[in-house]
């Protein structure tokens, strides 16, 4: 892994690592919408496991945060008859992207998509079955404030997905070190005993992936669920 660090710190400056953890973080213009596309693919078992967790049924309501593209949606709608889902981003790209990807959706009125400013969100009280959000943790300003927002859009006996890689993981990318804050199970436990939530159950899982210098590298990465 450190020889993969190096390797990417050959590639790109500081100034592009910089850009890379910008779009990351708030994808803008084609540039984002092509860091949407590689995040939808280089994150697909994340977000497969992050979907499998929640146990969706019929007529379920599901809420995203920060959807990305979300060329995932046809997944989560399989997973149930007359499921409505809803996606939120501060990103008007990522919107814009994944009202495109799911154009189909959106006209049969399975899916709608909201931008929101990254705290309040537009929604009532006790609105959805289940929220998820993958690979999000790392950019949330304010936490504990985020997870009581979860909390109250989330209808009582709900289930709140987070998937996120490791922090023995992530540290070894040279980007995180512009704006990213990185977690390992315990931190994220730790956030929970400040919130009326309980952990559910947490997946620990491993994947291979390929580096930016054609390594073949191990992922680690946590689904975590947690009820009201």
């Amino acid at each position: 892994m450190e020889h993969n660090k190096k390797e990417i710190e050959k590639e790109f400056s500081d100034t592009d690592l910089k850009e890379l953890a910008s779009q990351l973080r708030f994808p803008e213009g084609k540039k984002g919408a092509d860091i949407g596309r590689k995040m939808d693919e280089t994150n697909i078992s994340m977000t497969i496991d992050t979907i499998d967790a929640l146990n969706i049924s019929a007529y379920d309501s599901i809420l995203e945060i920060g959807h990305g593209n979300c060329n995932h949606l046809g997944k989560v709608l399989s997973q149930a008859n007359n499921i409505r889902y809803s996606g939120l981003e501060i990103s008007a790209t990522m919107k814009r992207e994944a009202q495109r990807v799911n154009k189909k959706h959106i006209d049969s009125n399975r899916a709608t998509f909201y931008l929101y400013g990254g705290s309040i969100f537009p929604f009532e009280d006790h609105t959805f079955n289940q929220v998820m959000t993958v690979n999000t943790i790392y950019f949330w300003e304010n936490p504990i404030d985020l997870l009581q927002e979860v909390f109250r859009v989330l209808k009582p006996g709900g289930f709140f997905g987070i998937g996120f890689a490791q922090k023995t993981f992530m540290k070894e990318l040279p980007f995180v070190e512009h704006g990213f804050k990185l977690y390992d199970t315990s931190d994220v436990t730790d956030l929970m005993k400040e919130t009326a939530f309980r952990v559910f159950d947490i997946v620990d899982k491993t994947e291979e992936v390929i580096s930016k210098s054609g390594e073949t590298v191990k992922r680690q990465y946590t689904v975590i669920t947690l009820a009201k």
